[in-house]
């Protein structure tokens, strides 16, 4: 018996010491590998991202500041900030010594608080004593350059890797991207032919200056700057041929591009207006690689028609003039997600040839109250009014933006005389943003001009601009960057305790209903019993057992409703104890009995020593 006993005890000593020799070896032969077994991958990054962290040729410092202490109780911004900084140790371990990780709590009061305030991160005021938490993202490059991410939002999780890298792609190739936009009109501003006074600068030509170093390009020009990294089509029109042909070799290069392509561009104050007919972008340029925006055909929205100033100086709607929610902005695109509002005029619908090799991703959809009508018929049509009276139903959603992308053959592929040396005729690599409407990028359909002391200042009611800078914004980083998926959530919905409570819904909804609509009838005769008593003094005995009939009634029915509601949650609670349960008790349980079994057969499986 006392042999047995010092056996396992020699066992038990024997397997902690071949677990702590597991630990050691996994420490020092295996440090950093690690199995994603999520579904959705929320701890892995996208070959995107590792493209970027490769590409690296400089030291990248990360400061991920988050209040820990402040933030106690704050379970669910907590558990984001593990999954942050999980996530941020990852791109540490595969950036091979580029990226430096800091990990800061900055205390109230403390020089790191200081820092957090320098790079300027945004400080979320809590609780009833006005702690601030900081939960952000500061990087540096060599030469100081500083970006910052101002606060980790839990609502924008699946775009969290994206961010991330963004920031650190900014910070490798600080210089800023450049961009062509072949346009003829007077996107500077200047005075004005029809009115004779002088227009400012177009506000999102504006902004894109800002941010990007933009040369222009007339269209009776023949070449395009050779640096560009953004091709902007601005209601192209009279386009040379030479510049034509430098184009599509540009696309076919691999240079991205954004179109703005226009059945009827409406804010055009060179064009001919009113009876003369359509003003219409060129399309031949897209024709030729499969995707089309009809000239002769644009789009009416019964749903989405904005309100404007009738000519009898009255309010009415204008289907032709579109206002665009959340319901028509793709919300799983990164340059939309953030995006509320689109206003514009006018709008074509993109499509591309059943029989080519492109994909179309939708940016921008109609609802499902779409009409087709004549861009003539619309440009000579002087009544909103009577705009439906000329259409003809859609009977489905438009796609009003979308981005393109796949295989295409050049324009000139047939044309041999065009061709000139180093002459590219197909892409995999194709890849361009289509809007069917120029009008949005119009100061008067998302700003509104005003003036503070002196200077003007534009005040936006749309996401016009914001639309316009994300899509160059993504063109303009690398192949890694525009790659890169967006990620899982984190947070798991538990689809059967979603299930339980629609089927509990469904079965207590008509009881709660009658108990309701009995407790209103009650409450009503009641109300009508009293307002007929005058004097209380007065008052006959019948009166007084109906008043105390319908008022013991009444608390019945309102228990009764009670326990309808309580029902609503019984199902969910016994589950999730259930669940509990299953985990807290049952599966360690179960964990420990295969280990027990598993050193009962080792055990009897070695040999008894002989006496």
């Amino acid at each position: 018996m006392m042999q047995k006993t010092f056996s396992n005890i020699i066992f038990f000593v024997a397997l902690i010491a071949v677990f702590l020799v597991a630990i050691l070896l996994n420490n020092l032969l295996f440090k950093g590998v690690s199995v994603d077994l999520t579904e959705n991958k929320v701890y892995s990054l996208s070959s995107g991202t590792k493209d970027i962290l490769s590409e690296l040729e400089e030291p990248v410092n990360l400061y991920f500041f988050f209040s820990d202490d402040a933030s106690k109780g704050m379970t669910a911004i907590r558990n984001y900030a593990v999954q942050v900084e999980t996530l941020l140790k990852k791109y540490e371990q595969l950036a091979g010594g580029k990226i430096n990780l800091e990990i800061v709590d900055p205390a109230p009061f403390s020089e790191d608080e200081d820092r957090a305030a320098t790079f300027g991160l945004t400080a979320a005021t809590v609780g009833s004593a006005g702690e601030s938490i900081y939960f952000g993202l500061a990087g540096t490059n060599a030469l100081d350059d500083a970006m910052v991410i101002g606060f980790f939002d839990p609502s924008k999780e699946s775009f969290l890797e994206y961010d991330i890298s963004k920031l650190v792609h900014q910070l490798s190739s600080p210089e800023l991207a450049k961009v062509a936009i072949v346009t003829s009109l007077a996107l500077e501003g200047g005075q004005n032919p029809m009115t004779g006074q002088q227009d400012p600068p177009n506000v999102i030509f504006t902004q894109l200056s800002q941010l990007f170093d933009v040369t222009l390009v007339n269209e009776v020009e023949d070449t395009l700057p050779e640096d560009s990294q953004v091709l902007i089509l601005w209601h192209p029109q009279n386009v040379s041929d030479a510049l034509l042909y430098n184009i599509d070799q540009y696309l076919l290069k691999g240079v991205k591009a954004i179109a703005f392509i226009d059945p009827h561009f409406e804010s055009d104050q060179m064009s001919p207006m009113g009876a003369v007919g359509a003003n219409s972008s060129l399309t031949s340029v897209l024709g030729k690689y499969g995707i089309s925006v009809k000239d002769d055909e644009l789009i009416l929205d019964a749903q989405l028609g904005l309100e404007i100033r009738g000519q009898q100086n009255n309010v009415v709607r204008h289907v032709g003039y579109l206002g665009l929610g959340n319901a028509q902005i793709n919300s799983d695109d990164i340059t939309t997600a953030d995006l509320d509002t689109l206003n514009g005029a006018s709008f074509g619908a993109v499509t591309i040839d059943a029989d080519n090799t492109l994909s179309l991703m939708p940016l921008i959809s109609s609802s499902e109250n779409t009409f087709t009508i004549n861009t003539n018929d619309y440009a000579t049509q002087r009544s909103p009014d009577a705009l439906l009276d000329l259409a003809s139903p859609f009977d489905q959603q438009a796609v009003l933006a979308a981005r393109v992308t796949g295989k295409v053959t050049s324009a000139y592929t047939d044309n041999v005389e065009a061709q000139k040396d180093g002459f590219i005729g197909e892409s995999e690599d194709f890849n361009i943003a289509v809007i069917a409407d120029a009008d949005l990028l119009a100061d008067r359909f998302w700003v509104q001009q005003s003036s503070f002391f002196g200077q003007t200042v534009y005040s936006p009611f749309a996401n016009n601009g914001d639309f316009v800078t994300n899509l160059v914004e993504n063109f303009a980083g690398s192949e890694g960057l525009i790659g890169i998926r967006s990620r899982g959530t984190f947070a798991r919905p538990f689809d059967k305790v979603q299930a339980l409570a629609v089927q509990a819904e469904e079965k207590f909804r008509e009881q709660e209903q009658l108990l309701q609509a009995q407790l209103e009838q009650t409450e009503a005769q009641l109300a009508q019993i009293q307002s007929q008593q005058t004097d209380s003094l007065t008052i006959s005995p019948e009166q007084q057992a109906a008043i105390d009939e319908f008022i013991a009634q009444r608390v019945n029915i309102r228990k009764a409703l009670r326990d309808v509601q309580f029902q609503l949650d019984k199902d969910i609670d016994s589950l999730g104890n259930k669940l509990a349960i299953l985990n807290i008790v049952v599966a360690p349980l179960a964990l420990v009995l295969l280990l027990f079994l598993t050193a009962r057969l080792f055990s009897k499986r070695a040999p008894v020593a002989k006496q």
